[in-house]
């Protein structure tokens, strides 16, 4: 009998998430299910995050869930096996993901209707003595070279693909090259003096910075790339299209409807601009610009070294 109890359990617990997961005979959710990633800091994320859980389960009518990852693959495999409906991507992922399925980016940050853009950065202590990237060539056989995400856009995929553009190849031009997980794990092993130069973007050393875990001085930024547009968040293409304009429209009024749960969130890396900015729609095409680089430097691939 006990046995026989705790089979049903099980089955009902699998019926159950397996029903969370499907569509209706329309294309549309009866649970909207999110994956996003929080590696960098956690605890601040999560917080955020309940705040437009519960913003867009009132906004919808709906239950909303957000599924946490502390890795952006995760959260590439999660909409690409249908375990998800949604998901939080920064650009790189979008693109590899995009590779696998179609995904309709609905909307990204943006400012005074454009989207907003950010930078990868690579950097040194003070103590290595590096104060270019010429010097970094010269010297690089004697280097360690830290990436953040293996699917980074701003701490692997940009960064590798100047690395690779200016005759260093990631793979063989430096004494050793690692993944430090996260972006403030690659600023911080590079301040500690455990790796040499590291890559990142400028809204992590700004927050690292503003919260006094790093002063300006510990870091020397030796490049700095060219814009990239802000992180799209997706809906499966399978969706049906009216369900993906609501969701759409939801985020876009965010910024009145709930200034709290949209100031949180974006509050985390650009404290100053949140009161300014608000989410608008994006396009595929946007990314095209990600895709040529991917294209033109076949070595970028996501995987450990």
């Amino acid at each position: 009998m006990k046995n026989l109890l705790l089979a049903t359990a099980l089955f009902l617990t699998i019926a159950g998430c397996k029903s969370k997961r499907a569509l209706d005979a329309s294309g549309t959710p009866s649970t909207l299910l999110v994956a996003v990633f929080e590696g960098d800091n956690p605890g601040e994320t999560s917080k955020s995050l309940d705040l437009i859980q519960k913003y867009l389960s009132r906004k919808l009518g709906m239950p909303v869930e957000f599924q946490k990852s502390s890795d952006y693959t995760s959260v590439i495999e999660a909409i690409l096996t249908n375990k998800v409906h949604m998901a939080y991507l920064s650009p790189f992922p979008y693109v590899l993901a995009t590779q696998k399925r179609k995904l309709i980016p609905m909307i990204s940050p943006g400012l005074d209707g454009k989207p907003y853009m950010y930078h990868s950065i690579i950097f040194t202590s003070p103590n290595t003595g590096l104060r270019s990237m010429g010097d970094v060539k010269a010297r690089s056989h004697d280097l360690t070279l830290c990436f953040a995400d293996p699917a980074s856009t701003s701490g692997h995929l940009v960064p590798g693909a100047y690395l690779s553009s200016i005759g260093l190849d990631p793979k063989s031009a430096f004494r050793q090259t690692m993944f430090a997980g996260t972006h403030f794990a690659s600023m911080l092993a590079v301040k500690s003096g455990k790796i040499d130069v590291g890559c990142s973007f400028e809204f992590a050393y700004d927050k690292l910075v503003r919260e006094h875990v790093l002063k300006p001085d510990d870091l020397v930024i030796l490049w700095t790339s060219a814009p990239i547009i802000e992180s799209p968040i997706c809906m499966r293409g399978d969706i049906n299209p009216a369900f993906v304009e609501r969701v759409r429209q939801a985020y876009m009024q965010m910024d009145t409807a709930d200034p709290k749960a949209f100031r949180t969130y974006i509050s985390m890396y650009l404290p100053s601009m949140a009161s300014k900015m608000a989410y608008i729609p994006i396009a595929d095409s946007d990314f095209n610009g990600l895709r040529k680089l991917m294209a033109d430097d076949h070595d970028i691939t996501v995987g450990t070294k």
